[in-house]
């Protein structure tokens, strides 16, 4: 990850904090007067010790106590509405983020990049949103104003003035120290955390494969492992965390003790009045309030701190995508010219100059071994992944012309594992709309020959489905994903495997609804092992290793192949005949 790269997400989370910039200045001002309202107590205690006690004054100490009582409400106010203020920042921050940072968590999970970045970056801005919205960001709004407050100790006695400034030192080391000694450990307890949350979430999405497969004490043990490795860390976190502020807690205490010890002091030699004696210890514990809040808050402050380095490699890998002119529905006609893919993460291509051209009405069957490249194919054309070399054209504008949410109306996509959200079937029909078209849903599923099947079920398509559920078989998921694939009426339909999961009617009526697709004048991709997938199929492209083999009409391409396969045998068995 280069620096410039994580500079840009950077910069990109500072645009948007920016825009807050006038309410941080609204609670700078109204911090300012909290702090200054602040010295109500110290100036109470001291017109109560040294006028009305030596007065005996009754209407002093009411006149006193109501104005006391005015400012403290003022304060108590202003406080309010401060804090207000900084929930409302802290909401704006996260809102103005919230579409940014879900669509690169969504592109870098599709991508493989960035994995822990995309993994925490919707968890990473609440941790931001969290800290500006703490007691710990507000301290630090109150820390300029603690000289203030030393201030007036020195105006008391000097040497209290001094006291106070040794005591606010000696937290301010234990702060940076507190800062230098717990990152390690609250990395690593964040770090095993995550390992051991991701595993969790691994055995329950493969509930069933771990139950059938007699699993469960082995999965135990692992998660066990990396969930005692996860406790370990947060302990050990936690423990020193805790050290530091037990120790700032009670170091304050003492301070405000010697300090009143050192005003009793000062009282005896005649230097110093009661009241002066009692405001000082006050005055010291409301200036060394913010950092000791600081030092018991680091935790919150080192999540947030950990979100805005994450999330600005998350944001630096994923830049913002711009705005893109508005293109006309295209027609069926895709051609791919010279495409070379390199998988993210990966150095090494997985397709190479493939090129080939579909025309409306034909279906193409891509066909070759496991590793071939199929499932690499299918998500460039459906532009998950970006060609490293070369273009895929539809209609003559390259995929990257369009943006991915219209793309994927133009181009419907059923991939080789098939997920429902939870819903009803109608919702993942119509690709989880706020507002489903209805009308649309059930042409979807009549042209995905899964109306019928739709209609048994208990509450047809108001059925609620879950991804975590098993109320549908894997043919019925994969009809309706099917269904959910066509629902825009797309011009393009990319099959990744369609008929894994089908049986043998499940098959015969997606080839109708292929067939229907061409009548349509569509296009169809279907990528397949078994021959019953590529029934319909007009054209086929034969991949091997990542190249293009062979490219044209069904027949002429198998024929191609038969004879090839028969000239290898010959020539396999003249070889053998001569050895």
């Amino acid at each position: 990850m280069s620096d410039e790269t994580t500079a840009r997400g950077h910069a990109e989370l500072l645009e948007a904090r920016r825009k807050s910039r006038p309410l941080y200045w609204m609670v700078a001002i109204f911090s300012f007067f909290v702090n200054l309202l602040m010295l109500t107590g110290p100036l109470y205690m001291l017109n109560v010790y040294d006028r009305v006690l030596s007065s005996r004054s009754f209407e002093t100490l009411i006149a006193l106590t109501v104005l006391v009582a005015f400012l403290y409400g003022m304060m108590a106010i202003l406080d309010f509405v401060r804090g207000r203020v900084m929930g409302r920042v802290g909401a704006r921050f996260q809102a103005e983020l919230d579409r940014r940072v879900f669509g690169a968590v969504l592109q870098a999970t599709s991508m493989s990049r960035a994995p822990r970045q995309a993994a925490t970056g919707l968890r990473d801005l609440e941790s931001i949103q969290r800290l500006i919205t703490s007691p710990a960001l507000m301290a630090m709004f109150d820390l300029p104003w603690a000289p203030l407050f030393f201030w007036g100790i020195f105006i008391f006695h000097p040497l209290m003035g001094w006291l106070a400034l040794s005591g606010a030192a000696v937290l301010i080391c234990v702060a940076i120290l507190n800062q230098t000694t717990t990152r390690r450990p609250l990395e690593t307890a964040n770090a095993a955390s995550f390992a051991s949350e991701q595993l969790g979430s691994q055995i329950r999405s493969e509930s069933e494969m771990v139950q059938s497969l007699g699993m469960r004490e082995a999965a135990f043990d692992r998660w066990q492992i990396a969930r005692g490795q996860s406790l370990e860390a947060t302990i050990g976190a936690a423990d020193a965390a805790g050290t530091f502020t037990a120790g700032t807690k009670a170091f304050r205490l003492f301070l405000q003790s010697a300090m009143l010890g050192l005003g009793a002091y000062l009282v005896l030699i005649g230097e110093l009045s009661p009241g002066a004696m009692i405001a000082g210890s006050i005055l010291l514990g409301r200036g060394l309030a913010p950092i000791e809040m600081i030092v018991g808050q680091w935790a919150v402050f080192q999540k947030g701190r950990e979100g805005w380095r994450r999330l600005s490699i998350l944001l630096g890998e994923i830049p913002q995508e711009q705005p893109r002119t508005q293109l006309p529905k295209p027609r069926a006609r895709l051609l791919a010219d010279q495409v070379t893919v390199v998988p993210p993460g990966e150095k090494q291509a997985s397709l190479r100059l493939i090129s080939f051209e579909v025309k409306p009405g034909q279906a193409v069957g891509v066909i070759g071994t496991s590793g071939a490249g199929k499932s690499t194919l299918a998500r460039v054309l459906t532009g998950v992944w970006q060609p490293a070399g070369g273009k895929i054209r539809l209609d003559g504008a390259a995929l990257d012309q369009y943006d991915p949410d219209v793309l994927g109306q133009h181009i419907g996509y059923l991939p080789q594992r098939v997920q429902l959200f939870d819903g009803t079937i109608k919702e993942n029909i119509a690709r989880m709309s706020m507002e489903p078209d209805d009308a649309k849903v059930v042409k979807a599923a009549q042209k995905a020959a899964a109306h019928e099947m739709i209609l048994k079920l208990p509450d047809g398509y108001d059925t609620r489905v879950s991804a975590t559920t098993g109320k549908l078989s894997g043919g019925q998921i994969q009809r309706i994903g099917l269904a959910r694939a066509m629902y825009s009426d797309p011009v393009v339909l990319v099959l990744d495997e369609p008929n894994s999961n089908l049986d043998n009617d499940g098959s015969m009526a997606l080839n109708k609804a292929i067939k229907s697709l061409k009548h349509e004048g569509k296009i169809v991709f279907i990528m397949a092992h078994r021959p019953a997938a590529i029934q319909e199929c007009d054209m086929l492209l034969v991949i091997e290793a990542g190249a293009r083999r062979a490219f044209g009409p069904k027949d002429e391409v198998m024929a191609e192949m038969v004879k090839n396969h028969d000239q290898i045998k010959r020539n396999a068995g003249k070889a053998g005949g001569v050895s």
